[in-house]
């Protein structure tokens, strides 16, 4: 049975960078959390970490691979469906980030701008050898892309429910019904209902 064993932020982020560390070259790592988790923040924090170490790394907002208004409000701006498989491109993420890394060295940091609702207009960066692409966005395990690591900040509906601004409470039964459709086995699971007290999962079967 798997058990949790408390950790600092801090140490956690440095138990995270070890790990990541010993991946090969240009590597992609998932850290997935719902918004309420901050999983961008994390995974800044991270790549900083990381970039100490003298390692190359790089952070991807899955926010900057959403779909265009007109797609993802089809069926209304509050449809749960919608927000599990309309609201992200998730397909255009594997093709030109994950993909494009591993087959070309190359990645494009953003595809749509979200507040101007227009494409983002970004260039396409080359990678160096030794780069590490950090994703962070909600429901990223669980679809078949290819990650070298994964972290799942992992929050209950109650801590959902206290951090999700009011207008936005209408993701969280999607979000729920994701995790429980699609249970995961992230290379660190993360009790997250408390970010400054975290507790990572412990479990034999955990995988690398």
């Amino acid at each position: 049975m798997p058990h949790f064993d408390p950790i600092t932020p801090d140490g956690l982020i440095e138990l995270i960078v070890d790990r990541v560390r010993e991946l090969g070259e240009r590597a992609l790592v998932a850290i997935d959390g719902a918004d309420a988790a901050e999983p961008d923040t994390m995974a800044h924090r991270i790549a900083t970490a990381l970039r100490d170490t003298g390692r190359t790394a790089e952070v991807v907002a899955l926010h900057d691979y959403i779909r265009p208004a007109s797609l993802r409000m089809e069926f209304g701006r509050t449809d749960e469906m919608s927000y599990r498989t309309a609201w992200f491109d998730y397909a255009a993420l594997d093709r030109e980030v994950i993909q494009a890394l591993r087959r070309d060295a190359r990645w494009l940091p953003a595809l749509w701008n979200e507040a101007r609702d227009r494409s983002a207009r970004s260039p396409i960066r080359t990678a160096a050898t030794d780069t590490v692409l950090f994703v962070a966005g909600p429901m990223l395990l669980g679809r078949g892309l290819a990650f070298d690591f994964t972290v799942h900040l992992d929050m209950s509906e109650p801590a959902l429910r206290r951090r999700t601004p009011a207008d936005d409470l209408w993701t969280v039964p999607a979000l729920l019904h994701h995790d429980r459709d699609n249970p995961s086995a992230p290379t660190f699971f993360i009790r997250w209902d408390h970010p400054d007290r975290p507790a990572l999962r412990i479990d034999d079967t955990a995988r690398r």
